[in-house]
């Protein structure tokens, strides 16, 4: 209940984003290939944002 006015982390954020662009990826694979290779590709982007803040918080 007390994590409902908790603020999320960059690293939270971009993990929602990323989940939610291969969920499109997917349901897009059955319609539309090349809308779908494109969401996939910004979903790697994302998850190497992710990466890069997860390594400058392991090196702090």
């Amino acid at each position: 209940m007390f994590n409902l006015f908790k603020k999320k982390s960059p690293i939270d954020i971009l993990n929602q984003k990323h989940d939610k662009l291969l969920k499109e990826a997917y349901t897009l694979s059955t319609s539309n290939r090349t809308q779908s290779d494109a969401k996939y590709a910004e979903a790697q982007e994302v998850l190497k944002e992710i990466e890069e803040l997860e390594k400058k918080n392991n090196n702090t």
